[in-house]
């Protein structure tokens, strides 16, 4: 991205704002300089003064890339509002590469328990995965140097690299007495915005989108494709956990599922930063016709928001789920010397149907914007229609046609999953020395989740045989997840996850509605055309 280029790009809905955040300032971008007696002026030389007395008299050293960076800028921008950002190098060309959906490394994600980082999971046909890397193999070493005491984002940093390098990774496998070398090749590593779409049931297709990145709505319709989209007789849209990504990229997904002309959604800003714009979609979609259910949570934000929001609008999805996050703030995305790069608010964001996305933080702190639990999100103040007639609000994000709270784990789940990793490291351990194979189709027997029982046990781990009885579904769903990560990939434990997800599972009870609402709407078309021709009729 060029320093004339400008992007809109939805930043991730997570407390991000005092975190790695870089720039230089607007005077090395041949802005005209304030009079002497300017405010701003004023400001910088007192700031200036501020900064030289804490460089000469603090009792430590001072880093400027540690107090501008991540200190004075920040703390500008969070008088302005809760998304506007700066990216120092890192996080811009991390940034960057979500937007492209790659990186350079060996593929794999990694976690920290007990001061040390462990393999979560090598992704499919990754360098990783291909050498034999397993979940819950302790990285002791990378390249000679020894990981204890790191934390994962160090260890992560030592992995990446450039493509065709060589990095030896030493590990520690449950089960293993030796310790394990492998020696990988780095590789780009494609991150999927669409990771999964399948047949969840006969005719009824499941996609999930995590990110609206360069590659999305390419991704979207060549997985549709390979399903065979002329027989969907419904599908799921799984939008639960998406933060967000490209605006053209969230216009160009819910095209897919409009008619040409439609629109999706608008900005309104300052006439000269950010001019009011439209955004329709450019083609006749080729996923106009079917029913489909849209999922959304509390963590589905700004495009994802965008999508779910039009695809209500135009009575074109039934929307299941909790209330979506509230992110219509637009930034524009300005780069600036030093590769580092500025997130400016620069407008706000509408559905077709007028409603504002962006929910008020005025008056809380920017923490409890993001982690306040919202129990009422209908703005009184904010009422509009849908093609159909029907009744939205806005002012809070999307709100669903049908609410959905996924069920709380309880007391035994809480405990074997949460407290105890027992899953992960009862599969760690069973493969340990053995081949980490399994025939297709595999399920969970008996004698397996005996031994997990036995597990516990050994694990000392709280529950009675009655816990064990009343989960004993739950126990082998699990097993069965955890299984397919080492047996078979991540990729394939996820499909496997979804099968047994409960809000998946409700979209699927939920697909007669999303008919209904498809049907509602072909017949208002067909009504308004009807009264459209009309006069022309009688006219001739």
């Amino acid at each position: 991205m060029t320093s004339s280029r400008r992007r809109n790009y939805f930043i991730l809905p997570i407390f991000i704002v005092a975190g790695a955040v870089g720039a230089t300032f607007l005077g090395s971008r041949g802005v005209q300089a304030a009079p002497a007696d300017d405010p701003v002026s004023q400001s910088l030389k007192s700031f200036t003064q501020v900064y030289d007395a804490v460089e000469q008299n603090f009792a430590d050293p001072v880093k400027a890339d540690k107090s501008v960076y991540n200190g004075a800028i920040p703390g500008m921008l969070r008088t302005l509002d809760p998304h506007s950002n700066f990216f120092d190098p890192k996080a811009y060309q991390a940034m960057r590469d979500d937007q492209r959906g790659r990186y350079y490394g060996v593929g794999m994600t990694v976690g920290q328990r007990d001061n040390h980082v462990y393999v979560v999971a090598p992704f499919g046909g990754s360098p990783a995965y291909k050498a034999g890397i397993r979940p819950g193999d302790v990285i002791v070493e990378v390249n000679d140097k020894k990981t204890i005491g790191l934390g994962t984002p160090e260890v992560a940093d030592l992995l990446r690299g450039p493509r065709a390098t060589k990095v030896t990774v030493v590990v520690e496998r449950p089960g293993n007495d030796q310790k394990l070398t492998f020696s990988l090749m780095r590789d780009e590593i494609p991150r999927p915005s669409v990771p999964l779409a399948f047949w969840v049931k006969p005719g009824i297709a499941y996609v999930q989108v995590t990110q609206f990145g360069e590659t999305t709505s390419k991704e979207l319709d060549d997985k549709l494709k390979r399903l065979g989209e002329k027989v969907v007789k419904g599908l799921i849209l799984d939008l639960r956990g998406n933060p967000g990504g490209l605006l053209n990229e969230g216009v160009d997904v819910a095209g897919h599922f409009l008619r040409k002309g439609e629109l999706v959604v608008s900005h309104r800003g300052r006439s000269t930063a950010s001019p009011n714009k439209n955004y329709q979609t450019r083609n006749d979609g080729t996923g106009k016709d079917y029913p489909m259910v849209v999922l959304v949570n509390r963590s589905s934000a700004s495009a994802a928001e965008i999508v779910s929001g039009a695809l209500q609008d135009h009575d074109r999805g039934w929307v299941l789920g909790e209330p979506t996050f509230g992110k219509g703030l637009v930034q524009t995305v300005f780069p600036l010397s030093e590769n580092t790069a500025l997130a400016l608010t620069t407008a706000h964001y509408y559905t077709p149907s007028g409603r504002l996305i962006q929910r008020d933080y005025s008056g809380i702190s920017f923490i409890d914007y993001y982690t306040q639990q919202r129990k009422e999100t209908k703005n009184a103040s904010d009422v509009k229609m849908t093609d159909s007639g029907r009744t939205v609000y806005g002012g809070g994000g999307i709100t669903p046609d049908e609410n959905f709270e996924p069920p709380m784990l309880n007391k035994f789940q809480i405990e074997v999953k949460g407290r105890k990793y027992a899953f992960f490291n009862f599969t760690a351990q069973y493969f340990g020395n053995k081949e980490a194979k399994l025939p297709k189709g595999w399920e969970p027997d008996e004698t397996l989740i005996h031994d997990f029982h036995q597990f516990l046990l050994k694990e000392n781990t709280e529950f009675t045989e009655g816990d064990f009885t009343a989960n004993y579904q739950w126990v082998k769903q699990e097993l069965k997840r955890e299984f397919y990560v080492t047996a078979f990939s991540y990729e394939d434990s996820l499909r496997v996850e979804k099968e047994f997800d409960p809000a998946v599972l409700r979209a699927i009870d939920s697909m007669p509605k999303a008919k209904n609402l498809v049907d509602t709407a072909k017949k208002l078309i067909v009504e308004r055309r009807q009264v459209q021709q009309a006069p022309q009729a009688r006219a001739r």
